[in-house]
């Protein structure tokens, strides 16, 4: 037996979470939540749709819960969503310097540092 998606706070949101239009439309997933960690303030969600990344800005979205984010716009609206703009986010790879092998060793002493853009 299935549960009803219950309400959660942003901070509690996963990757990979359906996103809905006001009309229950899905246009895409979350991808990622953007916040203000220094002021406690959510920014927005970072959306991968059949269009590519694009952006919902926290005045758009209506209820998040475990199961889907309703956002307050159109299918219309959905459909001309912004992409993501400022600095671009970068993860480091940690498994990038492991292991003994030259190539392994020759990395970490020249510091070639793996990242991952996203």
């Amino acid at each position: 037996m299935s549960e009803e998606p219950q309400p959660i706070a942003y901070s509690a949101l996963a990757e990979g979470v359906p996103m809905l239009t006001s009309t229950g439309h899905q246009f895409g997933v979350v991808v990622r939540v953007l916040e203000i960690p220094e002021q406690d303030l959510f920014d927005g969600i970072v959306v991968e749709t059949a269009d590519g990344t694009r952006f919902v800005d926290a005045d758009q979205v209506e209820v998040i819960t475990t199961g889907y984010v309703t956002c307050n716009i159109s299918d219309e609206e959905s459909a001309k969503l912004p992409e993501p703009s400022g600095s671009p986010l970068y993860k480091a790879d940690s498994t990038a310097h492991t292991g003994n092998s030259l190539r392994d060793r020759l990395g970490r002493m020249f510091g070639r540092a793996k990242w991952k853009s996203e």
